[in-house]
């Protein structure tokens, strides 16, 4: 590309609606401007990173013998009512009406257009297994777009469909699926962790999750790098547990005016936080739930949900709290409420300790478990750093991740709701096994910048950079210069080599500057060296350059691609 020839600008300030460092950086070098909130351009160089990043996913998905195809974004809401999944996803869903005011929306997600399709071609036991795969815009009303292109309303993924005889063929095609992914990050150059997640609104057996390392991660990875185990915080299992050997004491009331706060009962009381036992009121789905953990430990709402199998969890307004407790919020406990008591595994053991006493300005010590009905003693509490391995060596640690990536084994959920069967060998009717895996291709982008940047912009791996060299010419006036540029610009091109020439009327330092924001790897300077048929060599990310003979110049090029 010659840039006096081409649509390129970049933007010399920070821009102001730009909350990450690589929302930013990606609209200063000109790769993605802002349609509205959540949604994008991507612009010349921006769809060349992009096409680069589906080229990798591409040809891996092809190298295990999955089929390319192309679902419509269009989609009748009864899609989703047949799998059940309307009411799940909810609000996040771009609905409308055409003209005979049948219901549509704009698809978040495709798992039952991929079943309708396989029904196509599925009649029997010989016709499986079979994968099939997609590049389809996706479409989700997000409350709170941010970050860039991290968590917007209409992005690019590409989701892949595996359809097998049984769970065991199924985890065959899941392996494959899985090892191509490894493949493919590796390849784009992101460093990430792969942890088992929560599976949502998708469901089925496992949820895995290709988490993107970065600072700026909405998710937080719970490690055991001694093990190699690797989590979301959503399902890493808490296994702290707190033992008391005391002997048993009965419990009485006491007055603790003004002390609502776990903080402040604990200092009131003279006690240890983690001798109090908190107790929160949710609502999951339809009814009321008390949730008794450890002072200092959060509700793991994910796990209270998979507990009830519940679509909705969150917290009992203060109204509900106050009509289910009969005292004011902050004075909740599992005494005498005619609701379900979840107890957390972690205190099981736990004796004499503290709760609220269902009565403003009261909390009740020395409470024993024997003094109340626990509806559930299970895991339903959040790790915390520095919490026991749940593989049983070292310690926990946190780190934070993009979620780039993701694979579920769906079961036959869906082959179920979509009637989705073949013939066996025995001429019975029999649910497919599907798999299911995604990966956005522009939060692979933003999560690349996020890992590679500097104070001058963007450091692309080579295989994603939109263009792998940058030819400079420091005086875009003198026709000798611009020549000798464009026969090395010809040679590249001509080698397959994706290359741009700076041949703008601009200064040197504009130029240099423009080639460091936008990342390109590789840049040849042409300045008053061309006299000894030398031109400056330079890496990105190297501090100086190198004079090269330009009879040199291409073999270099080549060793480093």
């Amino acid at each position: 590309m010659k840039l006096s020839k081409n649509f390129f600008y970049t933007i010399r300030e920070d821009v102001k609606d730009e909350d990450s460092t690589s929302g930013n950086l990606l609209v200063r070098g000109g790769f993605i401007k802002k349609s509205s909130s959540g949604v994008y351009m991507f612009m010349p160089l921006g769809h060349r990173v992009m096409q680069n990043v589906e080229q990798i996913i591409r040809e891996e998905m092809n190298a295990i013998d999955s089929q390319e195809m192309n679902m419509p974004t269009l989609i009748p809401e009864e899609v989703y009512i047949a799998s059940g999944r309307r009411d799940i996803i909810g609000t996040s869903m771009f609905t409308l009406k055409d003209r005979y005011q049948k219901p549509f929306v704009l698809g978040p997600t495709h798992e039952e257009l991929f079943a309708q399709a396989a029904q196509m071609n599925i009649k029997s036991y010989k016709d499986l297994p079979l994968s099939l795969y997609q590049f389809q815009t996706k479409f989700r009303d997000e409350a709170r777009p941010r970050f860039g292109l991290i968590r917007v309303r209409e992005f690019v993924m590409k989701d892949a469909y595996t359809f097998d005889l049984d769970k065991e063929q199924g985890n065959a095609s899941y392996d494959a699926m899985f090892n191509a992914y490894k493949r493919i990050f590796d390849r784009v150059g992101l460093d990430y962790r792969i942890v088992t997640a929560d599976t949502g609104i998708m469901g089925g057996d496992l949820s895995e999750e290709f988490q993107a390392v970065t600072s700026i991660g909405e998710d937080v990875l719970v490690l055991g790098e001694d093990t190699g185990y690797a989590s979301n915080l959503e399902v890493a299992e808490n296994c702290s547990r707190l033992v008391s050997n005391e002997e048993f004491k009965d419990f009485e009331k006491v007055h603790t005016p003004n002390a609502k706060t776990i903080e402040e009962v604990a200092a009131f009381l003279n006690q240890d936080v983690e001798q109090f036992v908190k107790t929160l009121i949710y609502r999951v789905d339809d009814q009321y739930v008390a949730v008794c953990v450890s002072g200092n430990r959060d509700v793991n709402e994910v796990k209270l949900g998979k507990l009830y199998q519940a679509n909705e969890v969150e917290l009992a307004d203060f109204d509900h709290v106050i009509e289910l407790t009969g005292a004011a919020v902050g004075f909740a406990g599992p005494i005498g409420l005619k609701i379900d008591v979840v107890v957390d595994k972690e205190i099981e053991g736990l004796r004499n300790f503290t709760i609220g006493a269902n009565e403003t300005d009261y909390h009740l010590i020395n409470v024993n478990h024997h003094d109340f009905k626990a509806t559930h003693i299970h895991d339903v509490s959040n790790v915390r750093e520095g919490d026991p391995n749940p593989e049983g060596t070292g310690i926990l640690t946190f780190s934070k991740g993009i979620e780039v990536g993701n694979t579920f084994k769906l079961g036959t959920k869906y082959a179920q709701a979509m009637n989705l069967h073949y013939l066996d060998q025995n001429n019975k009717l029999q649910d497919v096994y599907m798999g299911s895996y995604g990966i956005g291709v522009g939060r692979t982008v933003a999560a690349v910048v996020e890992q590679n940047n500097d104070d001058k912009g963007i450091v692309w791996p080579i295989n994603l950079a939109p263009f792998k060299v940058a030819i400079v010419v420091i005086n875009a006036k003198n026709e000798d210069h611009v020549q000798y540029a464009t026969e090395l610009y010809d040679e590249l091109q001509a080698l397959g080599i994706d290359t741009l020439l700076d041949d703008r009327q601009q200064r040197p330092g504009v130029k240099f500057n423009d080639m460091e924001l936008i990342g390109i790897p590789l840049r040849i300077t042409v300045g008053r060296d061309v006299e000894t048929n030398h031109v400056e060599f330079k890496e990105r990310t190297a501090e100086e350059a190198s004079l090269i003979s330009r009879d040199d110049i291409v073999s270099k090029i080549k060793s480093y691609l």
